[in-house]
């Protein structure tokens, strides 16, 4: 993979991605659900009125601040299986093959030109999330002055947190991207890719027996995934953040793998 030709190959993915209606409002409301919804789960979010000194009656307030990713995901899978999708049932995947035979290289130009995109929006999103969070919360009565530090990236869970919520999403999009290569059809992509994500945390809460309750979640894209937003209580938690992080990376990968050899060896 010589790097003029990635290089050719990734500004021709970015023109795509640019230039392309659905992008933009894609981003946009990536940006919005993720900071809408968090400021709707802390609107009416009060101090809890047992004591401090009981960790059981505390909010985990990074985790809830951050709580519009989970519909901010579907945003990004929408976008990510449009990435490549639509090139399918246009007929211009021929065009882009014709432009760059070589077809790793296109998926890996397409994977990292979305990854860019989406890890900038989420940054943004998280970001104002923060923002928007910290000022809600204080204005609620989770202040300095009642014990409550207020949401900053000087707290090291905190950032934690914040940055790993930005890279869930570019996970996220690189399994939609990965997926949409298999299925090759857009309506079918985006039901696979958001049932995944979200009938096993469903599926989670009708299971009655515990160990197969845990097994369930920390196998669960989204739910393992998604502990890395905890900051508290975190040994309660079916899988500590980064592990959790990884498995929803292996489900990435996974599918991007799946995705190659399926575009390396089929017909176009």
């Amino acid at each position: 993979m010589s790097p003029p030709l990635i290089g050719r190959a990734l500004r021709a993915e970015w023109t795509k991605l640019r230039t392309v209606r659905s992008t933009g409002w894609a981003l946009l409301a990536l940006a919005a659900l993720t900071v809408a919804l968090g400021a709707l789960v802390t609107w009416d979010l009060t101090p809890p009125r047992c004591g401090r000194s009981d960790p059981s009656c505390d909010f985990d307030l990074t985790r809830l601040s951050l709580a519009g990713v989970y519909l901010g995901q579907a945003a990004v899978v929408v976008l990510a299986v449009l990435a490549i999708t639509t090139e399918y049932e246009a007929g211009m995947i021929r065009t882009t093959l014709a432009a760059c035979p070589r077809r790793l290289t296109v998926l890996a130009a397409k994977a990292l030109a979305l990854a860019l995109v989406v890890l900038g929006t989420a940054a943004v999103g998280v970001l104002g999330s923060l923002v928007v969070g910290r000022q809600i919360l204080a204005a609620n009565g989770f202040s300095t002055a009642a014990g409550y530090q207020p949401l900053s990236l000087a707290d090291g869970a905190t950032l934690r947190a914040y940055g790993g919520t930005v890279l869930y999403l570019g996970l996220v999009a690189l399994l939609g991207l990965g997926i949409g290569f298999v299925i090759r059809h857009t309506g079918g992509t985006v039901t696979v890719v958001l049932l995944l994500l979200y009938i096993t945390p469903v599926v989670a809460m009708a299971v009655t027996d515990p160990r197969w309750k845990e097994w369930i979640e920390q196998v669960s894209p989204m739910t393992a995934g998604l502990s890395i937003q905890a900051t508290m209580r975190l040994d309660g938690l079916p899988i500590a953040p980064w592990p959790g992080l990884g498995v929803l990376a292996l489900y990435a990968a996974g599918a991007t793998a799946a995705g190659a050899i399926l575009f390396r060896f089929r017909d176009a």
